[in-house]
């Protein structure tokens, strides 16, 4: 499938701006959704991650106008209803509050926790990052939120770390999410060409190149999304936080396999196993950047199929569709590793293949798991930015 250029998006937020407002919008931003290579699970257990920014963004049209009320809208398909929300500029005495539409929540908490005084405005959405898909679609939309506040009120945030941690913020009190900061940072500071190598406890970010022609990455929306409690991933924050405690360790970035293995019989057995994961994706996470600085793109792929197994048996957050995905992937020759990538239960399965191999896995993996695949080509990509109209 072919990836909907960022100018398409922002041609279809411009579209429906106009229509629902009857004029043109003065200004236009974007940011992007993410893939993780390998580190899942890791962000907020003080870990390693090693995301790319894709080619898939979150558009934000609109325009400064007088009063005190703002209307936003989306023409996001799976948004929930309603699609245009109208609310006040926040004051100290009247702050926005979380509330339905839930997708708007994102959008108020970038608003509410933004630095600087800002203008009543219009503004419509428009996204190609699917949601629910793993993709990081939240983040996308906090991120882009938070660039178009930048041009709406002039004050541009030169301190990339301080605007992801506000957009993490956002999430955390108005989504409800305690999330790690891998997305919000990868969708601030991502740059074509490279992926980022990103040390969840100091905050440190590293570029690493990958700009080799003769290698893509592929995702492979499973477009399932299991319904879950929305406990799964606090439930497992707390068991990470459980084990780390009982080892002595302040998070289990802390620890070693070796130490784990000495407490096993202090741990139940399912916090074990959560923690094993975790140990021993941060380990395979630095591995994997080196491999790819190095070239050595078998490396990398043995380390994303662990990676996957471990997430399936361990961590418990793949799923039979995603399963699939990945054995089908592994079948084709000059596919390096495949693996699930996000929170689990559904959505996108990542795989590192050779160029002239990407005709065939996607063949396959239509054969194999049927048409309802959408599979997307893609390689490392910018960063939030302002765009010119």
């Amino acid at each position: 499938m072919a990836t909907k250029g960022v100018d398409v998006v922002v041609e279809e937020a411009k579209t429906s701006f106009e229509e629902k407002f009857k004029t043109s919008p003065s200004f236009a931003v974007c940011a992007p959704g993410r893939v993780n290579l390998i580190g899942e699970h890791t962000d907020y257990n003080d870990g390693f991650v090693f995301p790319m920014a894709l080619e898939l963004v979150t558009v934000i049209v609109g325009r400064k106008k007088d009063g005190n009320v703002c209307q936003l809208g989306t023409s996001a398909e799976d948004a929930d209803e309603p699609k245009m929300i109208t609310f006040s500029v926040p004051t100290q005495d009247s702050p926005l509050v979380p509330g339905k539409p839930s997708w708007a929540n994102y959008v108020k908490g970038v608003i509410a926790n933004f630095p600087a005084k800002i203008p009543a405005f219009d503004a419509m959405i428009a996204t190609s990052v699917p949601l629910g898909g793993g993709l990081s679609s939240s983040a996308s939309l906090e991120v882009a939120t938070y660039t178009f506040l930048e041009q709406l009120s002039g004050k541009e945030e030169k301190d990339l770390k301080a605007k992801a941690l506000v957009c993490q913020k956002a999430e955390h009190d108005f989504a409800n999410m305690p999330c790690g900061i891998m997305d919000q940072f990868i969708s601030v500071m991502g740059k074509k060409g490279s992926a980022l190598l990103l040390d969840c406890r100091s905050m440190e970010a590293k570029l690493v190149p990958m700009t080799n022609p003769d290698l893509v990455v592929l995702v492979t929306n499973s477009n399932v999304r299991h319904e879950l409690t929305g406990s799964e991933y606090p439930t497992r924050k707390k068991q990470c936080e459980s084990a780390a405690a009982t080892l002595g360790k302040s998070s289990l970035r802390e620890a070693t396999m070796a130490e784990l293995e000495a407490n096993k019989g202090k741990l139940e057995d399912v916090v074990f196993r959560r923690a094993r994961h975790v140990i021993g994706e941060i380990q395979r996470t630095t591995e994997a950047a080196v491999a790819i600085e190095k070239a050595d793109y078998e490396k990398f792929g043995k380390l994303m199929v662990e990676s996957h197994n471990s997430l399936r048996d361990d961590y418990e957050v793949s799923c039979e569709e995603l399963d699939l995905l990945v054995k089908l992937a592994l079948e084709v020759d000059g596919v390096y590793g495949s693996r699930m990538t996000g929170g689990g239960f559904g959505g996108c399965t990542v795989s590192l293949v050779k160029q002239s191999s990407v005709d065939s896995l996607i063949k396959h993996i239509q054969e194999g798991y049927g048409n309802k695949a959408t599979c997307v080509v893609t390689s490392p990509a910018d960063g939030a930015r302002a765009l010119s109209l």
